[in-house]
């Protein structure tokens, strides 16, 4: 007897292929799903209203550099996420066009909004000097 072992039969290793099929979709779909989850929102939510103009924005480099300001639907008024009151909105937004080479500012309204809160922050932004406004609305 040779104590169990065979001659000329040995077992080769083997790579079982569907798993790792398995776990590359699986990483390809959280990272799809992580990637979607990375866009910049700079403003605070707010439900906009509806235009059948709207346009994109432009390259999302160009929003990057934009300042957002949000106007809620009980008037209050944010500088991206910071809320602000209107003296402080004229001082941060007279920083900004000190500092940035193309100022840029987007406005999110609510719907719902009262439009004198949404022409005050207008008038504020162009007092200061920005002519490069844009409000941000949803596709109808």
């Amino acid at each position: 007897m040779h104590g169990g072992r065979r001659k000329g039969k040995r077992k080769s290793a083997r790579i079982e292929i569907i798993p790792l099929i398995d776990i590359i979709f699986f990483l390809l779909a959280t990272f799809i799903m992580v990637s979607l989850s990375m866009t910049k929102n700079q403003g605070v939510q707010v439900a906009l209203p509806t235009a059948s103009s709207a346009k994109s924005l432009g390259d999302q480099s160009e929003l990057d550099k934009a300042v957002t300001l949000s106007v809620s639907d009980k008037g209050d008024i944010f500088y991206n996420k910071e809320k602000v009151t209107i003296a402080q909105l004229g001082m941060k937004l007279q920083t900004f066009k000190a500092t940035a080479k193309d100022p840029r500012v987007i406005i999110n309204s609510d719907a719902n909004v009262n439009w004198k809160n949404v022409v005050a922050v207008l008038d504020v932004v162009r007092g200061i000097g920005i002519a490069k406004v844009g409000i941000n609305t949803d596709k109808k």
